[in-house]
């Protein structure tokens, strides 16, 4: 049992993502407005998706570019990487759980609130082994 469970580990540290990232979690948002901002970054280098974060007119943008940041940040500090070497890889955002609320109508009816909320994870990758 102990052998399986060490082989089984080995194999997933063997498969293991090393790419630096950084994860923003129950964001207050629509994952669907996240995401629209998200698209626009994909595939960019990181000082040009930092600066395209800085002219969009979206509330989804500070926290994406909260997110891009720390990801940078995460790759300097643990890989080593310089920022002018870095692009974005990969970006998406996940639903998370939804906070549900009631608002009391006319003659004894009730509708449904529902506060959406995301998880924003964003991947950076090195262009130098490109």
């Amino acid at each position: 049992m102990a052998k399986r469970l060490r082989e089984k580990t080995a194999k997933r540290r063997e498969n293991k993502d090393t790419r630096p990232f950084a994860t923003a979690r129950y964001i207050r948002m629509a994952s669907s407005k996240a995401k629209r901002v998200l698209d626009l970054i994909k595939g960019k280098s990181f000082v040009e998706a930092c600066a395209i974060l800085d002219t969009t007119p979206s509330t989804a943008s500070l926290v994406v570019k909260k997110v891009l940041v720390s990801a940078g940040a995460n790759a300097e500090a643990n890989k080593g990487l310089s920022r002018d070497l870095l692009f974005v890889s990969e970006a998406y955002a996940n639903q998370g759980p939804s906070f549900k609320r009631v608002s009391f109508r006319g003659r004894g009816g009730v509708d449904t609130i529902i506060k959406r909320t995301c998880h924003i994870t964003i991947i950076l990758d090195s262009s130098a082994k490109n």
